[in-house]
């Protein structure tokens, strides 16, 4: 019997209402090499994706059963797929609803219509940054991070601050992350934007300071109190060194 090394291919699940999308989605990313499952609804959707473990979810936020935000925050919130990467997809694209989708927990937003090549190259993009993530804290590197106030649980993608447990998007984890396992060494924003989003060209320097800026209203006491993310004026961020 011959032994092959093809790698084994990526496991994505689409939750999507219509069938026509749907159908859509399925056929590309299977052309592209992907193990594609399927759900209609949102409650079936959590369902699947509380027994499954998926690399990548793509999400409508329209759904019966369940909707994609509610239905995102539930698999943030634990299981196998609170680390998987989440694509979701609307006929919404005002600026508040883009917002209302990174910050319930989504990795990236794909407006309806959509090019194929686009939601193909996001998808992948996505998976990317997800596997950097993994190679930094992987085999024989640290998967939990204390540091000052902060414990950080990479594996459950869990953070407590002070004792209390803190809901936090996949963009917020990493760039705390990301700090707090190097108390002390400043950051530019360009590194962040490199480390945390693989250096995607629609990120910007302004989206650093915008996941920092939820951040510190997440974590830190407040103005009386040393903050923990601290700015290095014209360079960028550090976390509060050890004392």
């Amino acid at each position: 019997m011959t032994e092959t090394n093809e790698p084994t291919p990526k496991r994505v699940l689409v939750v999507e209402d219509e069938p026509s999308i749907r159908e859509l989605l399925r056929l590309h990313l299977s052309l592209a090499g992907y193990r594609v499952d399927e759900s209609g609804d949102g409650s079936h959707a959590l369902s699947v994706a509380r027994d499954a473990k998926f690399d990548l979810i793509v999400l409508d936020v329209m759904l019966p059963g369940l909707d994609g935000i509610t239905l995102c925050r539930a698999i943030r919130a634990g299981g196998p797929n609170s680390g998987a990467g989440i694509l979701m997809v609307t006929a919404r694209n005002s600026e508040s609803d883009k917002v209302l989708g990174l910050e319930s927990g989504a990795d990236d937003y794909l407006a309806k219509p959509f090019g194929v090549r686009e939601m193909l190259a996001r998808a992948a993009a996505i998976l990317r940054r997800n596997a950097r993530l993994q190679e930094q804290t992987g085999d024989g590197a640290t998967r939990s991070v204390t540091s000052r106030d902060v414990t950080l649980d990479a594996d459950r993608r869990q953070a407590v601050v002070r004792g209390e447990s803190v809901a936090l998007t996949r963009q917020e984890f990493d760039l705390l992350y990301l700090l707090a396992a190097r108390p002390g060494i400043v950051f530019s924003r360009t590194a962040l934007l490199s480390k945390v989003w693989n250096g995607d060209s629609e990120v910007t320097e302004r989206t650093v300071d915008t996941v920092v800026s939820r951040l510190r209203r997440k974590i830190e006491r407040g103005s009386a109190q040393p903050p923990l993310i601290q700015t290095s004026w014209g360079v960028g961020y550090k976390f509060a060194d050890v004392e």
